[in-house]
């Protein structure tokens, strides 16, 4: 009976170790600092913490030499990564009793090696650079007040057409399928499209880049480095693209317009007008497009279009913007074309009978672009002083930094 009642206590006793043991919990991981995004660092430091000891995994795109953790803060070093976005990276522990803990994704980033540091800038200057400019022959210009203008070197000597700005990132296009990257306007980065065909538009919105050009060519970008053709359905050539409201709008030839709300499906639109289509913003509340034979169409969704039936003009608009209350409109000959309702049209004195390109709005004043290195600045829109840029080379794009 003694020996029966021992044997009963031995059981029990396993019984209690077993149970303890399975009512043990797993580690659990919790990030502290994610890797810096975008990073040119291809070994990046990536720090979790964990509130248990134990054996590491990892999982997806990423891996590290470091394979044991501690408890409290740890600090990996990513195995070197190639240029790309990592979305996938996983991280577990295994403690001694084997239990596994729940699976920590690191926070997507990316990887591009040949970008600058987000911390610095390649002049050591702190001036913000509110405007660039783009041009023939990789042309690049910038100006802290639309006044005084710097040559930057763009490492292209392929005719630049228009530029962006988004999410902090400066992107222009142009010839040959060209597209530079920037992050403060100074020093640029070529990267590959994976078309030869001329690029004229682009634009961020919906956490994308979207840019358009000959033969219905259309190229999306997430993290700017990589490129993905879409399918336009066209073959039309697309001159500029803008983004609002939850809408991507492309216009071009035969007055093609083209609307998309993800920047890879695109759907037809009817424009009311054969005539091509240079330009596209949208500015107070409506989509603007201007072009040929003073066309100027606008939409308030981008879909149904009306003509601005007010304007007289005859020549070629290229570009479009609103400030300060007033709309504005720049093309052929110096033309520049001013209004306070987007409906009625006047024409104002520009000074000069170049070919005016592009125009934008920003820090509280106009700056337009165009042949022979022309650069014009007003802060009403209708007095127009001319600026010198440095450069006799047609310029062809501008935008605003904020």
């Amino acid at each position: 009976m003694k020996h029966l009642l021992i044997i009963l206590s031995l059981f029990l006793f396993s019984l209690t170790v077993i149970s303890c043991s399975e009512e043990e919990e797993a580690p659990v991981l919790t990030e502290v600092t994610a890797v810096t995004t975008p990073t040119n660092d291809t070994t990046p430091d990536y720090t979790f913490s964990s509130d248990a000891a134990g054996t590491i995994t990892y999982g997806g795109s990423c891996s590290s030499s470091t394979t044991s953790a501690i408890s409290g803060n740890n600090t990996i070093t990513l195995v070197s990564l190639s240029d790309g976005t990592y979305s996938n990276c996983t991280i577990t522990v295994t403690d001694s009793s084997g239990n596994i803990s729940n699976t920590l994704t690191i926070t997507s980033f990316i990887v591009d090696s040949t970008a600058d540091d987000d911390t610095t800038t390649s002049d050591n200057s702190s001036t913000t650079k509110s405007y660039v400019s783009v041009g023939n022959s990789g042309t690049i210009l910038t100006s802290s007040n639309g006044t005084s203008w710097t040559a930057r070197t763009s490492g292209t000597s392929e005719n630049l057409n228009e530029i962006t700005s988004g999410n902090s990132i400066l992107v222009t296009v142009g010839v040959s399928g060209t597209i530079l990257t920037s992050l403060d306007g100074i020093s640029w980065t070529a990267r590959t499209s994976g078309t030869t065909n001329t690029l004229y538009g682009v634009t961020y919105g919906n956490s994308i880049y979207v840019t358009v050009g000959d033969s219905g060519t259309i190229l999306t970008s997430s993290e700017r480095t990589s490129w993905t053709a879409r399918n336009s359905g066209i073959t039309n050539t697309l001159y500029g693209v803008t983004y609002e409201n939850s809408t991507f709008v492309a216009v071009g030839d035969s007055g093609t317009i083209l609307t998309s709300s993800d920047g890879t499906s695109w759907t037809a639109r009817d424009s009311g007008t054969s005539n091509r289509l240079l330009g596209v913003n949208y500015v107070y509340n409506t989509f603007e497009a201007v072009g040929a034979s003073g066309t100027l169409l606008y939409s308030s969704d981008g879909i149904s279009w009306l003509g601005d039936k007010n304007s007289t003009a005859s020549f070629y608009l290229d570009g479009v913007t609103y400030g300060n209350n007033t709309f504005v409109t720049v093309g052929e000959s110096g033309k520049i074309m001013i209004s306070s309702d987007r409906l009625n049209w006047n024409s104002t004195t520009s000074g000069t009978s170049e070919h005016l390109y592009g125009v934008t709005y920003g820090n509280s004043t106009f700056v337009i672009v165009g042949n022979s290195g022309t650069i014009l600045t007003s802060t009403d829109g209708t007095t127009w002083t001319s600026r010198t840029s440095g450069t006799s080379i047609s310029l062809s794009g501008v935008t605003s930094i904020e």
